[in-house]
């Protein structure tokens, strides 16, 4: 079949009202080069320039790319796993692979080279795609690993140039390669397109890992499409002009595949990519995005970020910020309400607005943003209230990545210690024991070889999200924590940790917390994770001299601190759930030693083991408690520093 008779197949099977039998992200993608070929695509800064690519050029790429894995032994279903940075070239790669009925597999570029290797296998990868050297080093660390590995491709060459194992290849010799093989088969990419199906599996995204060794979804184009389709109809942005979208999030997250990949197809938004992850918020300034997606722990990292700058400015900036925040949060409480504030209000706010919260906006890159979206894990509704202070509505969605988004609340709906409401297309319930249950069309294909996992998590069509909640009378959906999470005291009572530990994150001096306690004891405890640089900050102010996290953590001044984080939650909670006890430990979680996911999320059982004598220790009349830590000196050498850390109590 010509290249020409071809593409007017193409143009007929997607002509219209996209069926749900030949809906693939490719096939968007191929829509958008057909009918606005000269309009900017996405954007990416480089080297402090912001350049731009059209919808003909990403395309060009896509095809080029996929024609040149092809001509590289790339077949229908064969995986390509992903690791690198939010790039053009991850999108473009993920396409490609699509487009020749291949599935591409995330991988968090923090992922150490045994995790690397895990994914790649289990998801027999033939092919990987590789960010940059950190990222190449890894998989020549692990290839021998990989009997199933065919070739490295990577696009950023910078330190690679005196390698030579001949698994790597440049991914502009690749796109050569593609231009080559093109003109030898004419027409073989529009082919591939049309043998693409909406059932056809996108990518394989595997699971956080909280409970156990990440398990992989498998993620179908029609899942991704629809269900990004009517979520941007359901915000009331589909199909408008005009809208950009910051690529940040990591696009091994499945919520990224969907807002950011699927989004960009779908609903023709404009993609711009930070230069590093450490020039985010300056980017954000520059570009002025109208759809924002952060992960739960990222609206929280800002926020400690920038109660730390005001109690870091001078005397008469901190005046009229305190001064003017009640005012915000009154009108943030009156909103949450539906309470229309009175005119005294109305005008108090303005002046606020001019005088504190707009500079402040615009100091976080948030100007023009329109949507803001959060997800990933429980967020503290104190955090959503401050951000309204300053005009923004967080939508906190609930969803997972097997069942896609399942709560999203609309503008005027939200409330901060909700998910929202269902979505038009999913049904939701509670099983006896108070399990949010969920049924809807857009749901995953199973996981990639565990049968069993998958049948044990849908049950008459219902899928077990193994999240505790209640919906209110008002229908909107609160979700409280695991169900393997809740705790039961001595006292016979339960408690939530992630309720408690999603408020004490609000403080800017806490970072990370793990909350405590079980069937055999009679109290709430806590290990907390100082915020190293905003425990500095105010050291510094205070002249308190420390050298180390560990000999900061330890601090009185510090620790009393965190004691009035810890007691001014406590009066929110009822009796039995108040934590009585506290320890701020010697060192950060680290998801490097398995301690957190690649999202930062708490892998709760695995840290209750490996902290088990210091937990214990807040059980008993101990004070304080010697722990030994590992160090690695500059000159290569190993060593075990030992610490006395203590235990805290408080009365509340």
């Amino acid at each position: 079949m010509s290249s020409e008779i071809q593409k007017e197949k193409i143009r007929f099977n997607l002509g219209g009202e996209i069926s749900s039998e030949d809906d693939t992200l490719p096939k968007h993608l191929y829509m958008s080069y057909l009918h606005k070929p000269k309009r900017v695509a996405m954007r990416v800064k480089d080297r402090g320039i912001w350049q731009s690519y059209t919808w003909r050029e990403c395309y060009e790429k896509v095809k080029f790319f996929s024609l040149g894995l092809v001509s590289l032994g790339l077949e229908r279903e064969d995986k390509v796993s992903i690791l690198g940075e939010n790039k053009p070239e991850w999108y473009w790669a993920e396409l490609a692979t699509q487009a020749a009925g291949g599935i591409a597999v995330g991988i968090f570029t923090d992922c150490i080279p045994s995790e690397v290797k895990f994914y790649a296998e289990h998801s027999e990868s033939k092919f990987v795609i590789a960010h940059d050297q950190e990222q190449v080093d890894k998989i020549l660390e692990i290839k021998d690993q990989l009997p199933l590995l065919k070739k490295t491709i990577y696009w950023e060459p910078k330190g690679l140039w005196t390698y030579r194992d001949p698994i790597l290849m440049r991914f502009e010799e690749v796109l050569e390669l593609g231009r080559a093989y093109e003109k030898d088969h004419p027409g073989l990419f529009e082919e591939m397109l049309d043998q693409g199906k909406g059932e056809d599996i996108a990518t394989i995204c595997y699971t956080s890992g909280t409970t156990g060794v990440p398990k992989g979804a498998l993620i179908s184009h029609l899942m991704l499409a629809e269900g990004q389709r009517e979520m941007s109809k359901l915000q009331g942005w589909f199909g408008k002009e005009g809208y950009n979208y910051v690529s940040f999030a990591p696009p091994a997250w499945f919520s990224e595949q969907m807002c950011g990949i699927a989004g960009w197809v779908v609903t023709n938004v404009v993609i711009d990519f930070p230069e590093e992850p450490e020039t985010v918020q300056e980017d954000l300034r520059e570009i002025g995005p109208k759809i924002l997606l952060y992960g739960a722990r990222l609206w929280e990292s800002v926020n400690r970020m920038v109660q730390a700058k005001m109690l870091d400015t001078t005397f008469f900036r901190r005046l009229i910020y305190k001064t003017f925040l009640p005012v915000g949060l009154k009108i943030a409480d009156l909103y949450y309400e539906r309470r229309r504030p009175n005119l005294f209000w109305r005008a108090l706010y303005l002046i606020a607005y001019y005088a504190v919260f707009r500079q402040l906006r615009d100091r976080l890159g948030l100007s023009n943003v329109k949507m803001v979206l959060t997800g990933g894990a429980s967020m503290s509704p104190e955090i959503i209230r401050y951000y309204k202070v300053l005009g923004l509505d967080v939508a906190l969605f609930y969803g997972t990545t097997e069942v896609g988004l399942v709560t999203l609340p609309k503008s005027g709906e939200i409330r901060p210690e909700t998910s929202g409401k269902p979505t038009p297309w999913c049904d939701v319930k509670l099983s006896d024991e108070g399990e949010i249950l969920v049924k809807t069309h857009l749901m995953y294909s199973g996981y990639y070889k565990n049968p069993e996992a998958t049948q044990e998590k849908i049950k008459d069509g219902w899928y077990y999200t193994g999240d505790y909640g209640y919906i209110d009378e008002e229908g909107y959906l609160i979700v409280i924590d695991r169900m393997d999470d809740m705790k039961p005291l001595a006292v016979g009572k339960k408690f939530s940790p992630q309720y408690a530990e999603a408020r004490l994150r609000f403080s800017p001096f806490i970072r990370d917390v793990l909350v405590v306690g079980g069937e055999h004891t009679t109290y709430v405890s806590a290990v907390v994770n100082i915020d190293i640089d905003n425990v500095g900050r105010y050291a510094e102010a205070h002249w308190i001299p420390y050298t180390t996290y560990t000999d900061l953590s330890q601090k009185p001044e510090v620790i009393e601190i965190i004691k009035e984080a810890i007691e001014k939650i406590n009066r929110t909670l009822p009796n039995h759930a108040r934590i009585k006890k506290f320890v701020n430990l010697h060192k950060e979680f680290d998801a490097d030693e398995a301690e957190l996911t690649r999202t930062r999320k708490l892998r709760r059982t695995f840290v209750e083991e490996r902290y088990a004598d210091l937990i214990s220790a807040l059980y008993s009349d101990l004070q304080e408690l010697k722990v030994e830590s590992p160090v690695t000196y500059r000159d290569g050498r190993k060593g075990v520093i030992t610490t006395a850390i203590k235990l805290n109590r408080l009365e509340s």
